[in-house]
């Protein structure tokens, strides 16, 4: 039957690409807020209790930071790859500010290579310190996860502004 099952089904190409497009934003945005949010909850919320809780306690604050970080690599680098791809598939359906689509994968190839730093080089670092590198590495760690939550935020924004010019 000429048409293929889309055809035989009722639906036109434009209802297909429609469908396709909306799967896509919703899997592009709920992976980009579950990345935002996480982001933000750990900074926030997580690090400061656990300063609090730990106080003085150095060594024990550090082993549950890295029982609490253990793990989720590859989670997040699907995440990544996920939310690239996401974008990408959305671009080709939609070329309509592209420009501004360009820069959020921009800041997400940045935001990226400072997820690279932290988990192949500071992470190493922060497991092998002495008691008293810890301090340095952990004003480090906020100032990178800073950096990658203002990135990612900053993209997430963008998507919402090419959404609505």
């Amino acid at each position: 039957m000429p048409g293929g099952y889309w055809t035989r089904v009722g639906l036109t190409v434009w209802d297909v690409t429609t469908v396709a497009a909306a799967v896509l934003a919703i899997i592009h945005v709920g992976l980009a807020a579950a990345w935002v949010g996480g982001m933000a909850y750990s900074l926030f919320v997580v690090q400061p209790k656990l300063k609090k809780y730990f106080g003085a306690d150095q060594d024990g604050r550090e082993t549950l930071t890295a029982v609490i970080a253990s793990g989720n690599r590859w989670k997040v680098i699907g995440l990544i790859v996920v939310i690239a791809l996401t974008g990408g598939g959305l671009l080709l359906i939609n070329h309509d500010n592209w420009q501004l689509h360009a820069v959020k994968g921009l800041l997400l190839l940045i935001a990226t290579g400072i997820f690279w730093y932290v988990s192949w080089r500071h992470w190493p670092q922060r497991v092998f310190a002495t008691t008293a590198e810890l301090p340095k590495l952990q004003a480090r760690l906020i100032t990178l996860a800073t950096t990658m939550l203002g990135l990612a935020g900053i993209a997430f924004a963008l998507g919402v502004l090419a959404v609505h010019l």
